[in-house]
């Protein structure tokens, strides 16, 4: 079992940063990737960022490559998310998520939700222009 708590949101204006974090209760969470998703009033949960059980290997959606940055301390059991030159289309409630990794060659950070076993509660992030 594993608790995800997430932090950092707020609001913000189109151009500032913003960082969020995720931390993770829990034994074990270097076992797990790990991800952040976010849901516009509206509109379908989607796919941010994800991280590798390493760290090693991480993806984005086109809409905020270049942007956002995910990396994760396995020793503070922490995922991030640093948001740099909002937009008010980043508005949403973000999300954190874990997915079990499947063995140790398993580096590929999923994008789907259904590839995720836990689930934070969500966090407000809000950007005015």
């Amino acid at each position: 079992q594993v608790q995800l708590g997430e932090s950092g949101g707020g609001l913000a204006q189109a151009g500032d940063s913003l960082r969020l974090s995720c931390a993770a209760s829990g034994r074990s969470f270097s076992n797990y990737h790990m991800a952040w998703f976010r849901q516009a009033p509206g509109k379908e949960r989607e796919f941010v960022a994800a991280i590798s059980w390493t760290g090693g290997t991480t993806t984005y959606a086109d809409s905020v490559k270049g942007r956002f940055t995910i990396s994760r301390d396995n020793v503070k059991n922490t995922v991030y998310v640093q948001m740099n030159a909002l937009k008010p289309e980043d508005t949403a409630v973000y999300y954190c998520a874990a997915g079990r990794k499947t063995s140790d060659r398993d580096i590929r950070p999923r994008r789907e939700r259904n590839e995720y076993d836990y689930w934070g509660q969500g966090i407000q992030v809000t950007v005015s222009s």
